[in-house]
C-alpha cells in the first residue's frame, strides 16, 4: 500500500539492489537503523544512502526523512514493505528505515542505484 509521504515509485529490481546494498554494508561496512537513528545520521550529513519503507503507520514516524534527506542532499529510495528493510539488515522485525553510513565492499552497487535514482528523480 502506497503511502502519501511516499514522492515516487522506484522499480523493484532497483528496490532489490537498494537492499542488497544495506545488507552488504551490515556485513563489511556501518548502517543506521530505525526512524531515530536514521534522522540522527542525516541530521548529522553523516548518512550516504537512505532506505524508507513505504507501508510505515503511522506514517508520521518517517515522512520527515525525504524532506530533511532533500535538504542535506543525501539520496534515499523507498521499498515496500518494511519488513523487507528489516531482513536485510538482519532484522527478525521490520524496520521502518535505515542507512548506510560506511558503505564497505558495496561501493559499487551503491554507486550504480544512485544513479539509477537520479533518473527516475527527474
Amino acid at each position: 500500500m502506497k503511502m502519501g509521504y511516499v514522492k515516487f515509485e522506484a522499480p523493484a529490481e532497483l528496490q532489490m539492489k537498494a537492499l542488497e546494498v544495506l545488507e552488504t554494508a551490515k556485513n563489511t561496512g556501518k548502517i543506521k537503523k530505525g526512524a531515530n537513528e536514521v534522522t540522527k545520521a542525516v541530521e548529522r550529513k553523516v548518512a550516504k544512502f537512505v532506505v524508507i519503507a513505504a507501508d510505515v503507520i503511522p506514517f508520521e514516524n518517517v515522512m520527515h526523512l525525504p524532506m530533511i534527506c532533500d535538504e542535506k542532499e543525501i539520496p534515499y529510495l523507498y521499498v515496500n514493505k518494511k519488513e523487507d528493510v528489516g531482513k536485510a539488515i538482519g532484522l527478525k522485525v521490520p524496520c521502518s528505515a535505515a542507512c548506510v553510513m560506511e558503505e564497505g565492499k558495496g561501493k559499487e552497487i551503491l554507486a550504480d542505484v544512485k544513479n539509477k535514482l537520479k533518473a527516475i528523480k527527474k
